[in-house]
């Protein structure tokens, strides 16, 4: 266990104020699924932007160890070519994940950007992806793992293990 404390929801305000720098008249969000489809879902009511969600189930580069979700969470009601994609995620570490919804955001067609905003950024890359935005860095040990949860209240948390 950790001593770490970390308020998610003052971290979720600092996202927002940095999502909203990011914003043009044509950027619709896309939350990851999971941790990043629930802030995906509560930005785009409070700064009235399109979002949808993206899961990197498919397009994983251990898909052989994991295997593939129960149900398919990519959607995305609108059209993502030429438009500006923010995409939106809870913990940022090796940046597999990114480029797994990266893969599968090109499958539905060509943006004119892709920009990453994300509530933690733990460091720890193994691919040479970086946030936009993001609203705290931490450092773990590799070992533990850091997970947005969000309350039937829809106020949001972290749980370190």
């Amino acid at each position: 266990m950790s001593d770490l404390k970390l308020d998610a929801e003052a971290l979720y305000l600092e996202l927002k104020k940095g999502v909203q720098r990011l914003l043009t008249a044509d950027t619709a969000l896309v939350g990851i699924w999971s941790g990043g489809a629930w802030l995906a879902e509560r930005l785009a009511a409070e700064l009235d932007v399109a979002a949808g969600t993206i899961s990197s189930a498919m397009h994983r580069d251990d898909f052989g160890s994991r295997g593939l979700a129960k149900a398919d969470h990519t959607k995305l009601p609108f059209d993502v070519n030429g438009r500006h994609i923010v995409l939106i995620d809870d913990v940022l570490y090796t940046g597999r994940t990114t480029r797994a919804v990266i893969n599968e955001l090109f499958d539905f067609g060509r943006p004119a950007n892709v920009q990453l905003a994300v509530l933690v950024d733990r460091g720890g890359r193994e691919l040479p992806i970086e946030p936009a935005f993001s609203a705290a860095r931490v450092t773990l040990d590799r070992a533990q793992q850091l997970r947005l949860a969000r309350g039937e209240d829809g106020r949001f948390s972290f749980e370190v293990k």
